[in-house]
């Protein structure tokens, strides 16, 4: 009897330990509860990042968000996804300096993959896990008016510079925030398929990150938060880099430590923060619940870019 009385304290002794551990976490959380209390805060949900499916640990912390005052914004990209589809329906697909080349055809994919499937497919994870999402496009409320995107390409022998023909591929031209605003004051979650629209009504295929980037600034947000399927910026000795300031971070371009698909991602951090958002951060989006980890802890996650 006495071995079982032991056994039930011991039991009930974690229990309690557990409860204490929760406590603990909760007011550790408060006084960052409290800094994003009515705060507007950017994500861009990765298509690599949500490869396998959306992350149900995602769409919680989305949530979340919202219940603890936060105002949160879902911009997702799909581009593995559009490359599928693409190959299904046997359309070709070429890229150009890391963006996707779009014809006419290219660009019907585009929307009915980013407009349709993905973004329905978050909106209805996020409204599973007990928030109130709406999917949105560019073009709706001309929430992202854009224009062609131009890219050009240096001739090494002539040093000619050639514009490059990309198709349907644009760049937000403005947005127009009281579209998000509305959605937000009726307490519910924009998502975001970064489409645009042109002035003449042609539908243009946007960089995801570009489309965050803008909105982030337009919105005047508090944070930026870049989901990837990548830790964050690692130095030349593979470690992380927690964070940077503007000229650091365009240091690390211009000597070759920051490379590849991560210049894009930087690209619009610098530009986010310049336009009045506070910080923008790269996240590892494959991390569970990295979202709570980046805002609700000390710690942090990933590498956090600021003006100073």
């Amino acid at each position: 009897m006495a071995l079982q009385d032991d056994t039930g304290l011991d039991r009930n002794m974690r229990v309690m330990a557990r409860w204490r551990s929760t406590a603990r976490v909760l007011v550790e959380a408060l006084p960052y509860i409290l800094q994003y209390d009515g705060k507007t805060i950017v994500v861009k949900y990765g298509g690599n990042a949500m490869e396998g499916g959306v992350s149900q640990s995602f769409a919680q912390d989305i949530v979340l968000m919202k219940q603890t005052g936060v105002d949160p914004v879902v911009v997702h990209g799909g581009g593995p996804q559009i490359g599928a589809m693409l190959k299904q329906l046997a359309i070709p697909s070429s890229f150009i300096d890391g963006l996707r080349v779009t014809d006419e055809a290219a660009v019907k994919v585009v929307e009915m993959v980013l407009a349709g499937s993905i973004n329905k497919e978050i909106v209805s994870l996020i409204n599973a896990a007990g928030g109130r999402a709406v999917g949105i496009s560019g073009k709706d409320g001309n929430l992202v008016i854009a224009r062609k995107l131009e890219r050009y390409k240096l001739d090494p022998a002539t040093l000619e510079r050639t514009l490059v023909d990309l198709g349907f591929v644009g760049e937000p031209e403005t947005i127009n925030p009281e579209v998000l605003r509305t959605i937000i004051n009726s307490d519910l979650i924009p998502v975001i398929a970064p489409i645009g629209v042109g002035r003449k009504g042609e539908t243009f295929n946007i960089n995801a990150d570009t489309v965050a980037g803008a909105v982030a600034g337009a919105m005047s947000a508090a944070r930026l938060l870049l989901l990837t399927d990548v830790e964050g910026v690692l130095d030349r000795d593979g470690k992380l880099i927690p964070r940077l300031n503007v000229g650091e971070a365009r240091a690390l371009i211009a000597d070759g430590t920051i490379s590849g698909g991560m210049i894009p991602k930087i690209e619009t951090a610098i530009e986010a923060v310049e336009a009045g958002v506070s910080a923008a951060v790269i996240l590892d989006g494959r991390i569970p619940h990295v979202l709570l980890l980046e805002i609700f802890t000390e710690h942090g996650a990933g590498t956090m870019i600021t003006a100073e």
